[in-house]
């Protein structure tokens, strides 16, 4: 991996580097995405079908696009009941940790006669993308479905492209019938968020879509935000580490490209104090590479966005860390908490060294769909609030009102919106 001394060039030159990546830097797709959606819209299940065949080389009706009971049961007979009970543990922790996030209503009423509050509602229909292809995410499922269900969504409707043989990847259906989706349709892509923000004769329309998926779901989730809400556009993956000489350099190499090898444009970043360190990571990843089976993957990744940046001061590694705001982090310092508080920007941060990335994408219980991109510095994980939205309830007394209409009415028309007070003043004019 290269080793660069921090300082603003380095810094601004990797900002840089990683907002190519960015689903807003591939325009050239989106007049094709554009094109689908159009087509779904227009033409419902028969524009479904058509990508269908066409993308995914599968021809599907509304006789099976729907996945049966008889196909989950099937699903069940091939999944290995060693991994059945593993996602079962995690599906606990998920749940656990996501009812902690529960908002409710509240109400606060006062002597004088007002009642204000917040009403918390669940959605009405979700729905959730899962990629297929040849990745299969069955912890995606657990993550994009469970917040939903501890919210109180009525209906979870989950689409994911069917394989070559016309069927869901087993463990994905396993995953899914786990986590509580109420229906699974066969189909991905950009028509997938199309046929869910739009709705067709098989395909319900929804309130919200969340899920990840390539630069077509990407871009048409970006294209449909506001017919329908949406959980975030997510970019590559990426992973940054604290590190000071204190770290195991094996530990923090390893971490390193656990994210590398989704794919050749994850990002995988190291801030060190420690120029000895930096350059045993180095060697540590060199040598990893030579065993793992996705290696190509993981060096294209490095390549293009590895990086190894050595800082003059812990405070000064900090700073780069609230700048590059990524996905992941992982701190491993000699006090990981005291470093820990004084990070702003970061969608899952990860402390000390038995803290390892992985631990979060499968099983310790919060979300790991996370902002990515710099995102971390204005969103937040998914949680149980994407699936809740909120009323405000007001209630006034006529006595209440009687104290303070004369304030209102003077207010509205300081905005030249005589209506607006007028409606207050006919309750207190006299006839």
């Amino acid at each position: 991996m290269r080793i660069e001394t921090l300082d603003e060039t380095t810094k601004n030159n990797l900002l840089k580097d990683l907002l190519r990546r960015s689903p807003d830097s591939y325009g050239e797709y989106e007049a094709g995405v554009q094109s689908i959606l159009q087509d779904v819209r227009e033409k419902r299940d028969s524009a479904v079908f058509a990508y269908t065949e066409k993308f995914d080389g599968v021809k599907i009706d509304a006789d099976n696009i729907k996945v049966t009971e008889e196909e989950i049961a099937e699903a069940y007979e091939q999944v290995d009941a060693g991994l059945l009970e593993i996602i079962r543990k995690a599906l606990k922790n998920i749940e656990e940790y996501h009812a902690k996030q529960m908002q409710y209503s509240w109400f606060d009423s006062k002597p004088d006669g007002t009642m204000l509050g917040q009403k918390v509602t669940p959605l009405w229909r979700v729905g959730v993308y899962v990629p297929g292809g040849k990745a299969v995410y069955p912890s995606s499922v657990l993550m994009n479905i469970m917040p939903a269900k501890v919210a109180g969504v009525h209906e979870i409707v989950m689409v994911t492209p069917p394989g070559k043989d016309g069927k869901v990847n087993p463990t994905t259906l396993v995953a899914a019938k786990e986590a509580g989706a109420d229906v699974v349709y066969k189909v991905g892509g950009a028509q997938a968020i199309a046929a869910l923000a739009y709705g067709t004769e098989s395909i319900p329309k929804v309130d919200k879509i969340v899920g990840p998926g390539n630069i077509y779901v990407a871009l048409a989730k970006k294209a449909v935000y506001g017919h329908v809400s949406i959980d975030s556009i997510a970019g590559p993956s990426e992973i940054l580490v604290l590190a000071d000489e204190t770290a195991n350099p094996r530990y923090v190499a390893a971490d390193l490209l656990s994210q590398a090898e989704h794919d050749e444009l994850a990002s995988a970043i190291l801030v060190t104090t420690s120029r000895e360190l930096a350059e045993k990571v180095s060697d540590e990843a060199d040598a990893f590479i030579k065993q793992l089976s996705r290696a190509e993957i993981i060096q294209k990744s490095l390549d293009n966005y590895g990086h190894i940046l050595v800082a003059d001061s812990l405070e000064d590694a900090i700073e780069a860390v609230n700048e590059i705001a990524s996905e992941h982090l992982e701190i491993m310092t000699a006090d990981p908490y005291q470093a820990m508080m004084k990070v702003r920007n970061a969608g899952a941060i990860f402390i000390g060294e038995y803290s390892s990335e992985p631990l979060g994408d499968y099983f310790a219980g919060p979300n790991h769909i996370l902002p990515t991109n710099g995102t971390a510095k204005f969103f937040s994980p998914l949680s149980v609030d994407d699936f809740l939205k909120k009323s405000s309830l007001i209630a006034y007394s006529k006595e209440a009102l009687e104290k303070v209409h004369e304030d209102i009415e003077r207010f509205a028309e300081a905005e030249q919106l005589t209506a607006h007070a007028n409606s207050i003043r006919v309750r207190f004019a006299r006839k």
